[in-house]
């Protein structure tokens, strides 16, 4: 036995047999093989009972400070006795009396916290800090342990009124008086053959001291192992000090009686944020994602309302490779009453914000709440909502800045995780103007991706009643599209949507701020305001003159277009291709193949440029057919497309040139 229990064994007449409540042993075989599929979690449980019993401890003294037994440190002790094979937690908590043990430890699903718990006012559960609410962790023990044996004393109750419990995990469990010396309990776990050596050897102290931090760093209490020190080799009394054959240079680790702290018992998130250095900060975020860069910046936060939660969100500087690859692992590591529970917890966050790192630490989750739970659970959709919230208006708040050291990191930003921040267009409606605010975009006036749509929306001329884009593979592409034609020549600027998702992201925002957004790569071209009656009436005009060529092409072109008509959009070029408004673009419909979808045939509009020189020599050319189809092929190729058949598209343009 360890310092903190002293016991005197009783006879076999004073073991009491129980059996666990029906479907115990069903309930046991769930709880080791599915509520906790890491063996890991037992430390993690059983530190958290520890500290859970600390807190009633200290709650009941405030009323009877005799409580404490002249022993007012409250702290935890894992003790590892590798010759035994047995782990132990030890706290010096508020303990168990006999009916205690039968009734908290013989029954799955009770729990001793809980019951505690529904005795407090509202007001009091938050000052008891109390941890474990659900009675199925200590049996996560079972996992690695064939047998697990515990020994507590009620505080304030003699020293011969401790109880041994005792148990398999099977069907059964022992129960006995026993007398000790100390208050609280120690549970002892006689651990299995398989995981007392190999890689899973829970007898090895650096394994246990990893484990607490990682899942208990941040227990408010002390946890304690015994020390370890060097030891030197040491020759044998009569040996000669000068004969160095004798024994061999080296030494090893020794175990002491002095007991050391293993965990920080402080975790930064529950400090107010006033308190914590920005080196405080940027040293927890490497720690917590390996990251060599400072993150770029942060936002901590305690939320209060129908969810209580604390959040820490960091945004990196960089984007990870992975980002797009649909086996990325994102989430955030997620805490209840600090007592860690998952990495990479995704339920928390939207997809399009997955590059967010962090901790939410909740006041209202169940400590066994598993990633199928969260999925449905309300308080997880109220907690991924704010959390969304948070970091647009952080985003926010740095793009609207006067700061020049704000704007230069949200550039940093967009120009890392701007195309993720654009699939919150078609994944978040609740916050669709929210994001909508933050894209940034280049313009046929300006090459820099800098502009938003406030500041086109600032600049638009007067009548202009739409946000005119156009999208395509590349900035190169956009800015020579013959789509602008009519748009420089009367100095309208037209913003350049050039990423893979923004084709796919416009489909979800049809307006900005009651402004309509126009496509001006989609259906007719109508200007409004913008043009005179005098245009409309040319327009008009052409249309009827075009009538007998523009049905001659219908008939050349078949399959091929889906209509042919006279353009008003055109200034230098002779055709163009049009998408009809509702269907795919050709950049969707290549990045849906490129997807391995199947994606209905469809056909585009050819509008022609009446004006153009290559136009009117097709009313009376004799190579009408064949320059029809090579005007197509053309408008095709300057909208990014492929020909179907190339080699037939080069024999007419030779036969063309020749004549």
């Amino acid at each position: 036995m360890s310092e903190q229990t002293q016991v005197d064994n009783q006879s076999s007449a004073d073991v009491k047999k129980h059996s666990f409540e029906a479907e115990v042993a069903q309930l046991l075989h769930l709880v080791t093989h599915s509520l906790y599929s890491n063996a890991d979690i037992f430390v993690r449980e059983l530190v958290s009972n520890a500290s859970d019993a600390c807190d009633k401890l200290r709650f009941e003294a405030t009323n009877d400070d005799s409580l404490y037994e002249d022993d007012g440190e409250l702290k935890i002790r894992i003790d590892v006795d590798t010759e035994a094979k047995t782990i132990s937690f030890i706290d010096n908590g508020i303990g168990m009396n006999e009916a205690d043990a039968i009734e908290n430890l013989g029954t799955i699903a009770k729990s001793g916290t809980k019951a505690f718990l529904d005795k407090l006012s509202e007001s009091q559960k938050q000052d008891g800090q109390l941890i474990g609410q659900f009675g199925v962790g200590f049996y996560s023990g079972f996992i690695v342990a064939d047998t697990i044996t515990v020994e507590s004393r009620k505080a304030g109750k003699p020293a011969n009124q401790g109880v041994r419990w005792v148990s398999d995990g099977t069907g059964s469990f022992t129960v006995e008086t026993i007398t000790k010396d100390t208050r609280g309990t120690r549970i002892t776990l006689h651990l299995k053959e398989e995981y007392s050596e190999g890689e899973d050897n829970y007898l090895d102290r650096g394994k246990i001291k990893r484990l607490v931090n990682k899942y208990s760093d941040h227990i408010s209490l002390p946890i304690q192992m015994r020390k370890e020190v060097w030891q030197e080799d040491v020759k044998e009394e009569g040996a000669d000090e000068n004969d160095s054959s004798d024994v061999p240079a080296g030494g090893q680790m020794v175990l002491t009686d002095e007991w050391e702290t293993i965990n920080k018992a402080s975790a930064l998130w529950t400090r107010s944020a006033s308190e914590i250095e920005d080196d405080e900060y940027v040293d927890f975020y490497k720690n917590i994602t390996y990251d060599m860069d400072d993150p770029l910046t942060w936002t901590h936060n305690r939320v209060e309302g129908r969810v209580q939660y604390t959040q820490l969100l960091y945004i990196p500087k960089k984007a990870p490779m992975d980002l797009y690859t649909r086996e990325q692992q994102h989430g955030l590591k997620l805490y209840v009453k600090r007592v860690f529970i998952m990495d990479d917890a995704e339920q928390l966050l939207p997809m399009y914000l997955r590059f967010v790192k962090g901790v939410i630490d909740s006041a209202d989750l169940p400590l066994n709440v598993s990633r199928e739970l969260l999925q449905e659970s309300r308080d997880v959709k109220s907690i991924r909502d704010g959390n969304a919230r948070r970091i647009l208006t952080l985003l926010a708040s740095l793009a609207n800045s006067e700061d020049s050291d704000k704007q230069e990191k949200f550039a940093q930003f967009y120009s890392e995780f701007g195309d993720v921040i654009k699939e919150g267009l078609g994944e978040d409606m609740g916050n669709q103007a929210r994001i909508a605010k933050l894209l940034r975009y280049a313009t046929s006036t300006n090459d820099k991706v800098e502009t938003s749509f406030e500041d086109y929306k600032a600049r638009m001329k007067d009548g202009q009643k739409a946000i005119y884009y156009l999208t395509a593979d590349n900035l190169a592409a956009a800015k020579n599209s013959p789509q602008l034609e009519l748009f420089k020549k009367k100095g309208i600027e037209v913003i350049l949507m050039t990423s893979r998702v923004d084709e796919w992201a416009m489909n979800f925002l049809t307006q900005f701020d009651d402004t309509p957004l126009q496509n001006i790569a989609k259906g007719a071209v109508d200007l409004g305001d913008l043009q005179d009656e005098e245009e409309k009436a040319e327009a008009e005009k052409a249309q009827e003159a075009m009538k007998p060529v523009v049905d001659k092409l219908k008939t050349t072109l078949g399959a091929r277009a889906k209509d042919v008509r006279v353009s008003n959009r055109l200034v230098d070029s002779p055709a163009i291709l049009v998408t009809a408004e509702g269907e795919l673009s050709p950049q969707m419909i290549q990045m849906l193949k490129q997807m391995g979808q199947e994606v209905p045939e469809t056909q585009p509009i050819l509008e022609v440029n009446p004006e153009h020189p290559l136009i009117k020599k097709l009313e009376s050319s004799e190579q009408f057919d064949d320059l029809a189809q090579v005007i197509f092929d053309q408008a095709l190729l300057a909208d990014g497309g492929q020909l179907d058949d190339p080699a037939a598209y080069l024999k007419r343009v030779n036969e063309l040139l020749m004549k």
